[in-house]
């Protein structure tokens, strides 16, 4: 192992771990009201793993939903998942099988956010550093996940003194540091406008793929400028000379 890569993985998700472990401890404490057990709830947030889908997961348990559209739903909140898992692949070739397979059982919102832009920036998206990040995240989630569970009713609504907006800030600041690239502002706003649009007719937790969907097409569609090859430069360079 790589232990200064490893290390500096650990740094970077220590933000993202502060940021999350309240809404880790809201989820142990809802579920802990919906009937769940302490063994049941901590299953949930180790294998699950996505607040999200989670809370969506935990809400149709308590109305007795029926199994095949519980996971229906869990799937449509994680179907963003997928398009991560494309987005990914050119920078982790090199991985074993059975690194990408914990690559992409890892994979949330700012695992994703945070390697891509390694690789962007010309760094190496190792598998080391990738390890370091993810248990930054997944640890505290799934200990944060049983302190709920046992303080339960002890823990309040995070919406009550404010903690309920350091997600959505951290994710418009994952979104912003793409600001870069191009036809940023264009996939932005259809992807808002027919996220909204659906959360208005269609619901949640659908709006979140519909959102997505409509951003990768428009991105698709939509002409991107040619890079130039540095490798290709220089030969010219060399051959001028």
């Amino acid at each position: 192992m790589n232990r200064p890569e490893f290390l500096e993985g650990l740094r970077g998700g220590t933000m993202v771990a502060l940021a999350v472990a309240p809404f880790g401890a809201l989820f142990g404490a809802l579920a802990r009201g919906q009937g769940m057990s302490l063994d049941e709830l901590t299953l949930m947030s180790a294998t699950v793993y996505g607040g999200a889908s989670q809370m969506v997961g935990l809400d149709l348990f308590g109305h007795k939903v029926q199994a095949w559209l519980i996971v229906l739903s869990i799937f449509a909140v994680n179907f963003r998942h997928v398009l991560y898992s494309a987005a990914l692949a050119r920078y982790i070739r090199q991985f074993s099988p059975i690194q990408k397979f914990f690559t992409f059982f890892f994979l949330v919102d700012p695992q994703f956010a945070a390697a891509v832009k390694r690789g962007e920036d010309g760094k190496p998206v190792s598998f080391d550093w990738y390890l370091g990040f993810a248990l930054m995240i997944y640890v505290p989630w799934v200990a944060a996940s049983i302190i709920g569970g046992l303080l339960g009713s002890l823990i309040g609504d995070p919406s009550a003194i404010g903690l309920d907006i350091l997600l959505p800030v951290y994710f418009l600041g994952i979104v912003i540091s793409f600001r870069k690239r191009d036809n940023f502002v264009a996939v932005v706003a259809v992807s808002a406008i027919a996220s909204t649009i659906a959360y208005r007719y269609v619901g949640s937790p659908w709006h979140v793929s519909f959102g997505a969907l409509a951003g990768v097409a428009l991105a698709a569609l939509l002409p991107v400028r040619a890079k130039a090859d540095p490798t290709l430069a220089s030969e010219s360079s060399g051959a001028g000379q």
